[in-house]
């Protein structure tokens, strides 16, 4: 029976329909109040007000709630981070003219990063287009839908009160089913109109849905797998949810593991087959293993390839017969032209299957055939085990060691160590007890003194640069915590992560939320932190405060430029959070920071900002990859 029966016919008895009349709105948010929406992110205004109106009653009701940025773009970004931490759609509103058009640079971002949103902005009334009305923002003015176009998956007009309901399916489908923004424009005299409820419930997933795999080519990935002595897996972002199962995967078959910069975060660094992060400020342990001439299959598994996960290697040095993507995405095969098997398919149940499927183990053959007298079943098995044997003591042993610092973490006491395979650049100044503090030491103390289930969101520039190479803190495997890092990589929008911070705190109350950001994005942005006071979020900004646009700056002199324009003024942030409310701290030196209670602050009532004083003479991992950035260029 279909979902998209009218009103009028006979519906079965497992879906109510809604008779009442509503305002564009109330069906509006009627819609996302099934899909499990709690938030709605924006500025109000006199042509989106009417959906205000709405969300007034809609709060009233146990319906979603409204949100309010201090700048449109900010919205974009709260209701990223919210669909990111939630899996569910996020959703952003701007009045006309400007509030449309701030949203923009917060839309493109999350296009780049396929996170779905759906976007509404108002429109002045239709009988007043082309006359000059007060920012308009349609076809005969400043034509937003059209600008739309170019970051979202779908942008319409909402032109007649017919088309309201069936466009807002349409856009909202487009958005779970392409894991992109999608926008429609509506005029206040639709939004002011009656519209009555058309189609039954539960017509729309809440989360995005796509579970179909390909078992002829996961058998054909497994028996070439088989055949390799040293296979990498390379994990990439769309990997979230799916961790588990790779990694029950390669334990049982011998494989090393290594990930992207934007796959970093699902893995725990501690893992024992883990060899840390290829791409842009990765580590040399992760790039030797991939160029290394025993490495003689390398398997991509849900990463777009970008840039920045590609920097530093290139799977050039290997036969293309050896090279093999795995993906839900097939728009990503098209930057893997070297190789020539891809598995399409849902990368959890890919491997699910995979490990369901696995043939027995040595002893477990041998039973079968005391059982069955089936001497024939046994020999490819002896080799197979054989093989796998051979793999897992290629596998380099665990080096260096690390010691937690603070409460007791599960699978890790105070007194033993946490063995790590990758050595990271000027490992000395990771326990550095110089001042100011280092950026590497100030990393290292986010990691071993934060809780186990803390959420990082680290800022474009330098910020995301230390947390790359140097944040490593204990993460389970597809724990409580799934990604313990967030980055806006695609578009790399600066101050991003001050916004995205608050809609994952709105999202999960609970998980201590740490935003490492520079002084830079911070002056950009900071006003957002006072949404963060207004809800009580507890949210921790670590500001890299070095009075300039630090990855601008160590860039020029890497490559020579002439040294302009990154100087910034020097600003007390911890004032600044207490003019608006939150609570500040100054950290001069690494004896301040050291005294910071991380877990007092993150079960207070109001957000904490602190201004930690960076070595301004440290420079990012990014200047000391200058070969591999070279190579990445050429």
């Amino acid at each position: 029976m279909s979902l998209l029966r009218p009103m009028g016919q006979l519906l079965d008895k497992k879906i109510s329909v809604s008779i009442g009349q509503y305002e564009a709105g109330d069906l509006i948010l009627d819609y996302l109040k099934e899909l499990g929406v709690e938030y709605v992110f924006g500025i109000p205004g006199g042509a989106i007000e009417p959906l205000y109106n709405a969300l007034v009653r809609s709060s009233t009701d146990g319906g979603p709630k409204s949100i309010t940025a201090r700048h449109e773009a900010g919205a974009a970004f709260m209701a990223d981070g919210y669909a990111r931490e939630t899996g569910k759609l996020g959703v952003c509103i701007a009045t006309s003219g400007p509030g449309a058009t701030n949203l923009i640079t917060g839309i493109a971002s999350s296009y780049m990063d396929r996170v779905p949103l759906l976007v509404i902005t108002g429109q002045p009334s239709i009988d007043t287009f082309g006359g000059l009305a007060f920012q308009e923002s349609s076809c005969s003015g400043i034509d937003i839908v059209a600008m739309f176009k170019y970051c979202t998956a779908y942008s319409s007009l909402v032109s007649h009160s017919d088309q309201l309901e069936r466009k807002l399916i349409a856009a909202i489908a487009a958005a779970l089913r392409h894991r992109r923004p999608v926008h429609l424009s509506i005029p206040t005299d639709i939004a002011r109109s009656k519209h009555q409820r058309s189609f039954g419930q539960q017509l729309l997933p809440k989360h995005p849905i796509n579970n179909a795999i390909d078992i002829n080519a996961i058998e054909e990935f497994d028996r070439r797998l088989s055949q390799s002595i040293s296979p990498v897996f390379v994990i990439g972002e769309n990997c979230e949810g799916a961790i588990r199962d790779i990694t029950q995967y390669c334990e049982n078959n011998g494989v090393s593991l290594v990930a992207t910069p934007q796959g970093k975060g699902l893995i725990n660094p501690y893992y024992s087959k883990y060899y840390g992060v290829c791409g842009l400020a990765g580590h040399e342990s992760a790039i030797d293993l991939l160029n290394s001439p025993k490495t003689d299959l390398i398997v991509i598994i849900g990463s777009s390839l970008d840039q920045q996960a590609a920097c530093g290697w290139q799977p050039t040095n290997i036969s293309s017969t050896n090279y093999i993507h795995i993906d839900c995405d097939p728009e990503h095969f098209c930057r893997s032209p070297y190789s020539t098997f891809n598995v399409l398919g849902n990368i959890k149940r890919t491997f699910g299957h995979l490990n369901k499927s696995m043939k027995p183990s040595y002893n477990q053959a041998t039973r079968q055939k005391e059982n069955n007298a089936n001497v024939l079943a046994i020999k490819p098995l002896l080799i197979e085990r054989r093989q796998i044997e051979r793999r897992k003591k290629n596998i380099p042993t665990c080096t260096i060691k690390e010691f937690r610092i603070g409460e007791r973490r599960k699978n890790s006491a105070n007194s033993k160590p946490l063995h790590r395979n990758f050595k990271l650049i000027d490992e000395s100044k990771y326990l550095e007890d110089s001042s100011p503090i280092k950026p590497q030491r100030l990393m290292y103390e986010l990691s071993h003194r934060t809780k186990h289930n803390t959420c990082f969101l680290s800022d474009i520039g330098s910020s995301y640069l230390w947390a790359i190479h140097y944040l490593n803190p204990y993460h389970d495997i597809d724990g409580p915590n799934k990604r313990y890092l967030h980055m806006a990589m695609g578009l790399a929008s600066m101050a991003w992560s001050i916004g995205a911070a608050i809609g994952i705190a709105l999202a999960s109350p609970k998980k201590p939320v740490v935003c490492i950001v520079g002084d830079g994005a911070l002056l950009m942005s900071g006003h957002e932190i006072t949404v963060a006071v207004e809800h009580k979020l507890p949210i921790i900004y670590i500001v890299l405060n070095d009075e300039a646009y630090g990855m601008v700056k160590h860039g020029q002199k890497m490559a020579g430029a002439e040294l302009t324009s990154t100087n910034l003024p020097a600003v007390n942030f911890a004032n600044y959070a207490h003019s608006i409310g939150a609570k500040g701290i100054t950290a001069k030196s690494l004896q301040d920071f050291m005294s910071v209670d991380f877990a007092t602050l993150s079960k207070a009532h109001t957000p904490t900002l602190i201004d930690v004083h960076i070595d301004v003479t440290e420079a990012p991992p990014l200047s000391s990859r200058l070969k591999m950035l070279t190579s990445c260029q050429n």
